[in-house]
């Protein structure tokens, strides 16, 4: 019997030293994550990238992401309802990660669309029609055409100003920074610098909380 409480006690404690760990282990990589934002703002932040919001806003997410992600699809009416809920103390960095085999070429439409002004309403319009455009996990550019058919673009600029050097160098500084800061899937969110602990909606919204917190009291 006493060997049995021997046994069970160190079956314990071997599972808090586990749980301790993997804590502080947890903990570490978000600071190691932190510190490495801190000290690559200049990649997350390009003052050239697409961005909603009050440019002043107190709170600035950065979000790195892909069109043809699902996820990215499903977290966008998220953050705009976030940013909803606290009328111009959110400004929203959207910034290229096209990991997507394919994505790249959208990325390039998206971009000539933002030459004409259409930067919001040509994502929103992709998002929409995403199950059309993405098959096997794969983006198919001449797909989207259709879609994007209702948004009074001039289709034939869109068409050569995609192929420009200029928008190859953005989606090359934007893929380049993603290296940078880390960014291995998408979406990946920063809020004032700091990255996610995990991947979440719900931790998301607690680090905007905090940050809106932070500079209500200051």
């Amino acid at each position: 019997m006493k060997q049995k409480s021997i046994f069970t006690l160190a079956a314990v404690l071997l599972i808090a030293a586990f749980i301790v760990g993997a804590f502080f282990y947890k903990n570490q990589k978000t600071e190691q994550a932190a510190q490495l934002a801190a000290k690559n703002q200049t990649a997350l932040v390009r003052a050239d990238a697409p961005s909603f919001g009050n440019a002043d806003a107190p709170v600035h997410i950065v979000e790195f992401f892909d069109p043809a992600c699902g996820t990215c699809r499903e977290f966008y009416p998220l953050v705009k309802n976030l940013m909803a809920a606290h009328p111009g103390k959110i400004r929203l960095t959207m910034r290229y990660a096209p990991f997507h085999p394919g994505s790249d070429q959208v990325v390039k439409v998206m971009e000539a669309a933002r030459k004409q002004g259409q930067f919001q309403q040509t994502l929103e319009a992709l998002f929409a029609s995403q199950t059309v455009w993405v098959q096997n996990h794969t983006a198919h550019v001449d797909l989207i055409w259709s879609p994007l058919g209702t948004l009074g673009l001039d289709m034939e600029r869109v068409k050569s100003d995609m192929n420009s050097p200029e928008i190859a160098r953005t989606i090359a500084q934007d893929l380049a920074d993603a290296k940078t800061m880390n960014v291995t899937m998408t979406p990946e969110y920063f809020v004032n610098g700091k990255p996610l602990p995990s991947f979440g909606f719900e931790q998301l919204q607690t680090l905007v909380d905090e940050a809106l917190v932070n500079t209500n009291t200051k």
